[in-house]
């Protein structure tokens, strides 16, 4: 049952990338053909619950926002992003989307550093280990007596939820390095258990344990400092910064070609409304609406958005480097206090 109720709270907190386990758990059950697993799983009673635990704020939050909860948490980041090529993050055209297939076997050397040195170690001997069953399971039984599948059942388990995740997300046509997170921790534990058990076997268990922790110890030195001495070069930051005196907790905001993250994570801090996201025709529009507002525009289209600006408008302008986009980007925050 806590196995259906993580699942339930996971759709609520990052959608249905959460139910992977239940699908990992699913196929691990059938490759093996271990029926009786089924019954003790209790599916149908347990997505019941997972089900039930989703409406309890589903259904207010399709009520509350007349439906766009559904619309864009589901049809424009799961459904759009799976489908198409969402803020420049994938591929154009179908030929590259093919030339990209393989992206994520190439970024894992990256985003699993350090620990992505061992991985071809790691199919070397998960490979070397189930030719090796096969042959022993061959001289046991007859080729149609044999298992579906061959391995240790915690390997088989990990294998599985690893594969699933690379091959939904190596399909998807929106791509990002970090689409592959949700596989981390499945693929840390099955290179920590064959790379533990190797060093235990060669006498060099001490230095597993020394990398593993001065690894540990080298990244959450990175995540403590790094963010704060790199955050002053992102636009977003730069803007809140210099506007946070004037804004109110009830103002409305949108952006005109920018709508990075990292706009809704500053300015939500201190502002309650959600982004709008504006285009040339409308943001003059939106900005002259009863009420304070603000919104952030690209500096050169400032002068053709609003020409004649009234002395009521502030304007905070700066540059800085947008990371998703891998450019400068010159931005202005215009903002009506009332």
């Amino acid at each position: 049952m806590v196995f259906y109720l993580s699942l339930g709270f996971g759709f609520l907190a990052k959608g249905p990338i959460a139910w992977i386990p239940l699908l990992t758990v699913a196929m691990t059950i059938i490759l093996a053909r271990n029926w009786q697993s089924f019954r003790d799983f209790k599916f149908l009673r347990g997505i019941l619950l997972m089900l039930g635990v989703v409406a309890l704020w589903g259904i207010p939050a399709l009520i509350r926002t007349h439906g766009e909860f559904f619309a864009i948490g589901i049809g424009r980041h799961v459904i759009g992003r799976s489908l198409t090529t969402m803020e420049g993050h994938g591929a154009s055209s179908f030929g590259m989307y093919l030339l990209l297939l393989p992206f994520y076997l190439v970024t894992i050397f990256v985003s699993f550093f350090p620990w992505s040195i061992k991985l071809p170690w790691l199919i070397h001997k998960l490979w070397g280990q189930r030719k090796a069953r096969i042959i022993r399971l061959r001289q046991s039984y007859s080729e149609q007596a044999a298992p579906g599948f061959v391995g240790n059942h915690v390997d088989n388990y990990l294998i599985t939820g690893i594969a699933i995740i690379f091959v939904i997300f190596t399909l998807v046509a929106t791509k990002l390095p970090h689409y592959t997170l949700p596989a981390f921790p499945l693929l840390a534990l099955l290179l920590t258990r064959h790379w533990h058990r190797a060093a235990a076997f060669g006498h060099r268990g001490s230095l597993f344990r020394t990398i593993a922790v001065s690894a540990a110890c080298v990244w959450i030195a990175i995540a403590l400092m790094v963010p704060p001495l790199v955050a002053r070069f992102f636009p977003a930051y730069q803007l809140f910064r210099e506007s946070r005196a004037y804004l109110q907790p009830n103002m409305q905001f949108g952006s005109v070609e920018f709508e990075e993250p990292s706009v809704v994570w500053y300015f939500r801090s201190s502002v309650q409304s959600f982004l709008t996201r504006l285009n040339k025709k409308n943001a003059a529009d939106f900005m002259f609406k009863p009420g304070p507002r603000f919104v952030i525009v690209p500096t050169s289209l400032l002068q053709t958005l609003f020409p004649n600006r009234p002395q009521t408008l502030k304007c905070f302008s700066t540059r800085g480097f947008n990371i998703a986009k891998g450019k400068q980007v010159d931005l202005t925050l215009v903002l009506k206090s009332e």
